[in-house]
């Protein structure tokens, strides 16, 4: 229940990432010393067990809400029999179901090179990576994605010393320039090493505990453990689409419409299957606007004001448009900028090197975009994205009082200093 966001997914990550954060002490290293922690010799055991216990609680919920809500459920393997019926293959037999509309789901599944054996021991995908016996002395990442940056910042904060391999020439191509060499010089700090512009040719595994990792210039990254992430292809092999009258491409993604409607107008799907953003608060809103437009109910959305939010320590979230499109697009654009070290809340709270800035237009002001980096940047994030929906500009902030101390006041910060560059408005 809950699919890979619960299970595998976005619930795991984040809760072994907060279980990271505070059984290192990472968050009070700047106050106390690099030497700090809250607990000596952190197992995966200390680890995981808050995992399950978050992905327990998750998955008794949503069973409870369907309940709730009188959601029929289903369990086994579901396939197409035709575009209208779907046989289910469960623990009492096979169960055919007739419906007038269907919205497929299935989400996602780890992509791996075909010769890559993927043992649980020493190569691990995101799907088993929380099963390692031990915290290992050294990793190598391969891919620079979501995923990757993600778990290669968590175990980096547990003190292993990670190796993050992207034939791309940077991490997170589709954040801010600014906020990613931000990211990558926390992360080096943290020990980490970034390998961009490289691809692997092979891997050696010489046992449990031991690969070698042979880059396509000759390299060769030796570590205990490889942990593949070199994205994710949709789950959905087993429908049987061709019965439907539907196909997917070659990473196993359906193609919808802005309404989420396949092909088979009747048939929609969403979330991770039919492809980027691929985030759980983005499938979440795509299953609502399909149910909605399925069943005539009107509701709207604006995939430009979907947030972004990356769990990698220090975490990152941005809403709108990157510096890097706007100069694309010659739009006359002007950035403020709050640093944490100048916020009493980031002080108390040991974070110096965050990071909030707005993009705005120059002249009519209109806030543009929001980008963050550091602690509670996806819970911050979402003021931003109330002003800009609301087509607010930067005179909101400078206008507006902010609770003290806070992470929010970042805003006025950044509003005050995006003012000082443009001045008053002409009216004024």
């Amino acid at each position: 229940m809950g699919g890979v966001c619960v299970n595998t997914g976005t619930i795991p990550s984040k809760t072994f990432r907060e279980a990271v954060l505070y059984l290192t002490g990472h968050r009070q290293k700047e106050l106390y010393g690099s030497s700090y922690t809250v607990k000596e010799d952190i197992t995966m055991g200390d680890l995981v067990y808050r995992c399950q216990h978050v992905i327990e609680r998750e998955a008794h919920v949503i069973r409870q809400q369907l309940r709730r809500n009188d959601v029929t459920l289903f369990g086994g393997v579901a396939s197409f029999v035709d575009a209208h019926t779907l046989q289910v293959e469960g623990p009492k037999g096979i169960t055919e179901i007739r419906a007038s509309y269907i919205l497929v789901a299935t989400g996602t599944e780890p992509a791996v090179p075909e010769d890559v054996e993927v043992d649980g021991r020493t190569v691990f995908t995101s799907d088993g990576i929380l099963k390692m016996k031990s915290i290992p002395n050294t990793m190598t990442v391969v891919g620079a994605g979501v995923i990757g940056v993600e778990y290669a910042s968590m175990f980096a904060g547990l003190d292993t010393k990670v190796t993050i391999i992207d034939k791309r020439p940077r991490p997170l191509e589709f954040v801010d320039s600014e906020i990613v060499d931000d990211l990558m010089y926390q992360m080096r700090s943290m020990d980490c090493t970034f390998r961009m512009g490289e691809e692997v040719s092979a891997i050696h595994i010489g046992g449990p505990g031991h690969a070698e990792a042979l880059l396509k210039s000759g390299k060769k990254v030796v570590s205990d453990v490889i942990f593949y992430s070199i994205g994710r292809i949709g789950a959905s092999a087993s429908l049987n689409l061709e019965a439907a009258g539907l196909e997917a491409d070659g990473r196993g993604r359906i193609q919808v419409n802005s309404n989420c409607q396949t092909a088979q107008p009747h048939i929609y799907a969403a979330g991770d299957v039919i492809g980027f953003p691929a985030l759980a608060s983005t499938s979440m809103e795509q299953g609502r606007m399909a149910a909605c437009h399925a069943f005539g109910m009107k509701a709207e959305s604006n995939p430009d004001l979907f947030p972004y939010g990356i769990y990698s320590i220090p975490e990152i979230s941005m809403v709108g448009k990157t510096e890097e499109e706007l100069t694309e697009a010659a739009v006359p654009y002007e950035v403020g900028v709050a640093r944490y070290r100048e916020i009493a809340r980031g002080v108390m709270l040991g974070d110096d090197s965050g990071l909030l800035k707005l993009l705005f237009h120059r002249e009519t002001r209109k806030i543009l975009g929001v980008h963050i980096i550091g602690t509670g940047a996806t819970e911050l994030i979402h003021i931003g994205q109330a002003v800009f929906a609301l087509g607010g500009s930067i005179d909101y902030f400078v206008d507006t009082a902010f609770n003290y101390p806070t992470f929010a006041e970042c805003y006025k910060v950044a509003g005050l200093d995006g003012f000082n560059k443009i001045g008053p408005p002409a009216e004024a």
